[in-house]
């Protein structure tokens, strides 16, 4: 694996794995600290927490597994993975008005547009046609 294509997936795994903690973090008063909606649940936001991180070990396993024969996630999947996330909540920002403290809209646009950028850099490397 390129190396460039290895620091792509590591910078994409680090991105998954602290999103996936900051919501594994919601039932214990991150969501009000960073200025983002209250759950009515926590259950939807732990479950997605820990998918992301699950993503973001996989693609570290993509990395760092190979050499002892196991495989993560490659490039490809990390793609798809980053434009729906990242155009779902590009969309949901977009298109309703949420009502949120300007520190929530800057931290969702920042988020969005940070994991469309990986995206769309992971895309153009063509990292994912080894």
């Amino acid at each position: 694996m390129e190396q460039k294509h290895r620091a792509l997936l590591i910078i994409d795994g680090i991105i998954n794995l602290v999103l996936g903690i900051l919501l594994l973090l919601v039932p214990f008063g991150m969501a009000s600290f960073l200025g983002v909606p209250e759950p009515v649940s926590f259950l939807y936001p732990c479950v997605l927490g820990a998918v992301l991180f699950g993503i973001g070990i996989a693609l570290l396993l993509e990395v760092w597994g190979g050499s002892k024969g196991i495989r993560g996630l490659g490039v490809g999947g990390a793609i798809v993975i980053n434009f729906c996330g990242a155009g779902t909540l590009l969309g949901w920002l977009l298109v309703s008005s949420p009502d949120l403290p300007m520190r929530g809209r800057i931290l969702l646009w920042c988020i969005a547009l940070l994991v469309l950028v990986v995206g769309v850099v992971e895309l153009v490397s063509r990292a994912w046609r080894e």
